[in-house]
């Protein structure tokens, strides 16, 4: 286990995603306009028309993954959260239809149907990464000496 540390948080976002927006595409965006290095996606609400997420299959290395897809189906996004690496967002998410939920890593394709709401907190002391350890899964680790 390793614990990282930030004790200043930088701005709050607050992204408002419209009929026919993409979330991951528009995440990606904000971060690179804003110039988001780290933070966390502690919110994200809304309604899609097309959805893509992937889940592990297996137990066993290297991970099979399943990707899911629905296409002009109506789901509800119940949830989205995650870690904003070195730029690079690391985001799982849940969406139901009318009988089940389901859960998976966010994949770009997925399109607001209505509305959406994702909030990001900005952190601004702390210098994180994702690198591989010996296995090939993408592990945060900290950059003690570049801040």
């Amino acid at each position: 286990m390793e614990a990282f540390v930030a004790t200043n948080k930088g701005k709050v976002h607050i992204l408002r995603l419209d009929q026919g927006d993409y979330v991951l595409e528009s995440i990606c965006q904000l971060i690179n306009e804003k110039n988001i290095r780290h933070g966390v996606v502690v919110s994200g609400i809304g309604t899609l028309d097309r959805c893509v997420m992937h889940m592990v299959t297996t137990t066993g290395y290297p991970p099979q993954e399943y990707f899911a897809s629905w296409e002009n189906q109506p789901l509800e996004l119940l949830s989205l959260q995650g870690i904003i690496a070195d730029g690079c967002p690391h985001l799982h998410m849940v969406v139901s239809d009318k009988e089940k939920a389901y859960g998976g890593h966010l994949e770009e394709g997925c399109r607001i149907l209505y509305l959406g709401e994702i909030v990001i907190q900005e952190i601004e002391d702390i210098d994180i990464r994702r690198v591989p350890n010996e296995k090939g899964i993408m592990m945060l680790t900290e950059d003690k000496a570049g801040r």
